[in-house]
C-alpha cells in the first residue's frame, strides 16, 4: 500500500495500538517509509485537546494581531479586511453585518 502512494502522503494509524492498518506503523513513533510518513501515536483522543486548544489560541492570537497597530501598539481596526467584515457586528451604534441587518 505504502510504496504505492505519493511521495510526502501521510497516513494516519488510529489503529496502531492493537496491531495496526498499516503494517509499516510503529507503535508512538512518526516514521518515513519509501517517501510516507506514518503516524503511529497510541491513545489519540488524549492529544487532541491539547492540539485543538493550541490551534484555537493561535486563531485568536492572528485574530487580534489583526486589530493592533504594530507600531504604536494601539487598537486600529480596518475595516476594509475581510476577515474584520466578516465578524464585526455593529459599527458606530449601527449593525452591520449583513447577516443581522432587519
Amino acid at each position: 500500500m505504502v510504496q504505492s502512494m505519493k511521495p510526502g502522503s501521510v497516513i494516519v494509524d488510529l489503529a496502531v495500538e492493537q496491531g495496526g492498518n498499516c503494517p509499516l506503523s510503529e507503535l508512538n513513533k512518526v516514521v518515513e517509509k519509501h517517501g510516507v510518513k506514518i503516524i503511529g501515536y497510541g491513545n489519540v483522543p488524549s492529544r487532541i485537546a491539547v492540539d485543538a486548544t493550541t490551534l484555537y489560541a493561535k486563531n485568536l492570537l492572528n485574530f487580534v494581531q489583526l486589530l493592533i497597530d504594530k507600531e504604536t501598539k494601539g487598537l486600529k481596526v480596518n475595516w476594509e479586511d475581510e476577515i474584520v467584515k466578516g465578524v464585526a457586528l455593529t459599527r458606530d451604534g449601527q449593525v452591520i453585518h449583513p447577516n443581522f441587518q432587519s
